[in-house]
């Protein structure tokens, strides 16, 4: 028997320290004026020094599993999208499994950069297809702010860390709430456009700065917008919705003008579109469950709404998946508890 994956709960964490526009503009060339016209971002996330992709991801899942109340022993595989794991191995799977107690659950990492979490969460739904799985926990986290160089205020301004979560279960088809159409894709002729490293024995790459980021913004820029906007019509046309039928675009937090510019080739007006990326930046694999899970909080999807989701990342790689949403549950309070508390972003 075939099945379906069906989100269940979400949750989330964002680091407490803020880097404001103001702090940056201390760092490096820029003003928040410059930053906001570019970008549209104001604040990031950072990690503190014992903060890891693998602390940040344990608590966003541990929230997502408390708000679905299930045991961390019902958790059949934890998958984790990320690109600044905590070292070469173990896996921040391997170290958030332990943590959330997941003692029956296989666990492993997703590398795909900004798309990782959707490359994730297309493994999990293959888990739950074929059997295998029953619930899957699905994470993007990362901790960007420890490979930006802070002279370049081409790329140092847009990182952030964070992390996201999304439960996922088995269901039986047609049942509501389903996963209704994913797919994925990858250019590696546009490798040399975003990457954050040097392959051993070549020398002469351009643009090279150790490990740090590096992006060309213009190819990257045009590429996030053509390719998204393709990959959303082709998930919608699987799903045989169109943008009509979409209550709300959940898409990958990288730039306000991205944002707006896929969002007006899909015909889709903003009131329909999540956005959170002046309060965060761009939190790679993360900045889709995040955005996701705030959806959830403030109730901007209610059961039987279709959501669609999409991304693009170093690779390049890009996708996009249809939903229907039903009874998904949610961890309480929203993600940036010490602000909230603080009176900085009062509540939804």
């Amino acid at each position: 028997m075939t099945f379906s994956a069906k989100i269940t709960a979400t949750g989330a964490y964002l680091p407490e320290r803020i880097l404001t526009n103001a702090e940056l503009a201390t760092m490096v060339d820029t003003d928040d004026e410059w930053i906001r016209e570019r970008t549209g971002i104001r604040d990031r996330r950072i990690a503190v020094p014992d903060e890891t992709s693998s602390t940040l991801g344990a608590e966003a899942a541990r929230r997502a599993r408390g708000a679905a109340g299930s045991a961390g022993s019902e958790i059949d595989l934890v998958l984790v999208g990320t690109c600044t794991p905590d070292g070469m191995f173990p896996a921040v799977a391997s170290r958030i499994q332990h943590t959330i107690g997941a003692t029956n659950a296989g666990a492993f990492d997703v590398n795909a950069a900004c798309t990782g979490y959707l490359s994730a969460f297309s493994t999990a739904t293959q888990f739950i297809a074929n059997g295998t799985s029953r619930r899957v926990m699905v994470i993007g986290s990362e901790t960007l702010s420890r490979i930006v160089e802070r002279t370049d205020r081409g790329t140092c301004v847009l990182f952030g860390d964070g992390a996201g979560t999304t439960l996922l279960e088995q269901a039986p088809p047609g049942e509501p709430g389903s996963i209704e159409s994913l797919i994925l894709r990858c250019d590696g002729s546009y490798a040399d456009s975003l990457y954050a490293s040097e392959p051993a024995g070549i020398e002469d790459r351009p643009l090279a700065r150790n490990a740090n980021i590096v992006m060309d913004g213009r190819a990257v820029f045009r590429a996030a917008v053509e390719d998204m906007s393709a990959a959303c019509r082709t998930a919608l046309d699987d799903a045989g919705l169109g943008i009509e039928d979409i209550a709300l675009c959940v898409p990958h937090q990288a730039n306000e003008l991205i944002i707006r510019a896929v969002a007006r080739n899909l015909g889709l007006e903003m009131e329909r579109v999540f956005m959170n990326v002046e309060r965060y930046g761009n939190t790679s694999s993360a900045t889709i469950p995040i955005a996701l899970h705030e959806a959830n909080v403030e109730g901007r999807l209610k059961p039987g709404d279709h959501v669609l989701m999409t991304a693009i990342g170093g690779g390049l790689t890009w996708g996009a998946l249809v939903a229907e949403w039903g009874n998904v549950r949610v961890h309480q309070p929203v993600t940036m508890d010490a602000a909230l508390a603080s009176g900085r972003y009062p509540p939804p």
